[in-house]
């Protein structure tokens, strides 16, 4: 079943851009198994991360072995604990995507 989630980071673009770097590093694709899109959008507190994955059971497997060790890697640049309890995340349904060109900022 598609899982997708709206989530909301205290983060700014140069964190993101380094995290982004460090995740498609370590994985031998261009796009992660199970993702079907991925938008991050600047905000006045931070990014809001909107995903749609296959399931979630992907998505938690890469949140793991991808997301987790290189966000942790990032904030320790800065001096920042890898604090979940800063991040507030919203599950939603998805009825429909539609992809089109991939925009970087």
């Amino acid at each position: 079943m598609t899982y997708a989630f709206v989530q909301d980071v205290p983060a700014n673009a140069e964190m993101y851009a380094k995290i982004d770097a460090r995740i498609r590093a370590s994985i031998a694709t261009d796009a992660p198994v199970g993702m079907i899109s991925h938008i991050v959008i600047e905000q006045e507190q931070g990014l809001r991360y909107v995903d749609v994955w296959t399931s979630f059971e992907a998505w938690e497997q890469f949140r793991v072995e991808h997301v987790e060790p290189c966000v942790t890697e990032v904030l320790k640049e800065y001096g920042l604990p890898h604090d979940h309890d800063l991040v507030t995340t919203t599950e939603v349904t998805v009825i429909h995507t539609w992809l089109g060109a991939t925009v970087d900022a």
